[in-house]
């Protein structure tokens, strides 16, 4: 097998993997599209839920929360089972912070002081700039 035969092999197995790869980011860009599409349609049925609860829902709620549940049913259909993500959990994704309510804990151990006497005076010139 000579030099450039050596080389196309090379080019065609680099180009399968290039194409390979690409089609692996392209199926994970729909997944995330599709979750996101999945969290906005249950974060608006969850905001209609929760102004029916407190009282505060308009007369469409009702109408529009009973379109959400059929577009999420149609979503799982084509995408599978939606899971409900904990609040919880997005605040710990978000903040570092597991439990919303906890507090940050104090550092185990005081910060050091900088005890190395005062600080240097700067030196400036005798005001003699002329001479």
């Amino acid at each position: 097998m000579g030099l450039m035969d050596k080389v196309k092999t090379q080019a065609t197995q680099l180009a399968e993997k290039a194409q390979q790869a690409g089609q692996m980011g392209q199926a994970k860009l729909a997944e995330v599209q599709a979750k996101r599409k999945a969290d906005a349609l249950l974060l608006e049925l969850g905001g209609i839920t929760y102004a029916q609860r407190v009282g505060r829902a308009d007369a469409s709620s009702e109408a529009r929360a009973t379109e959400l549940v059929g577009l999420v049913q149609q979503h799982e259909a084509e995408h599978g089972a939606v899971s409900v993500t904990s609040a919880n959990a997005v605040v710990a994704e978000s903040t570092g912070v597991v439990d919303p309510g906890a507090t940050i804990p104090a550092p185990s151990a005081p910060p050091p002081t900088a005890s190395s006497g005062p600080l240097p005076q700067a030196q400036y010139g005798s005001g003699d700039a002329g001479s």
